[in-house]
């Protein structure tokens, strides 16, 4: 600032500083509302919803990981089913473990290994010359 000479030098400083403080209290009101505005529960809850649902690879990998633990618990009732002997639940556990884990890291493999029982199913079967 530059040196205050004057009494009508000071006086209109510190009506340019009053000035300043109003706006700038204003500005602060505004952002306190906003701020209570975003930390309502029910604003929470959407942005999240929102922010999930933009997410580009989330339907994909729920998805995957859907299909992973139905095709592990299928596995693992298959081997183990109803039984009572430990070693059968034990093995059903670790298949049902084992091809939830690979589904999930394997989704290419699986889409393509689904694709081709889709194919053969539906008669598509295409012979390459």
């Amino acid at each position: 600032m530059k040196k205050i000479t004057s009494i009508i030098e000071l006086k209109d400083a510190i009506h340019s500083l009053e000035d300043k403080q109003h706006i700038q209290g204003q500005l602060l009101k505004e952002h306190f509302l906003m701020f209570l505005d975003l930390i309502k529960p029910v604003n929470i809850i959407k942005n999240t919803f929102r922010e999930v649902a933009s997410e580009p690879d989330l339907m994909s990998n729920i998805l995957r990981t859907t299909i992973g633990l139905t095709v592990g618990y299928i596995s693992n009732k298959t081997i183990a089913g109803s039984s009572h002997n430990l070693f059968r639940k034990l093995l059903g556990i670790i298949m049902q473990f084992s091809t939830t884990s690979l589904i999930i890291r394997n989704p290419e493999v699986i889409k393509s290994f689904g694709q081709s029982l889709l194919d053969l199913f539906s008669g598509r079967n295409e012979t390459k010359s």
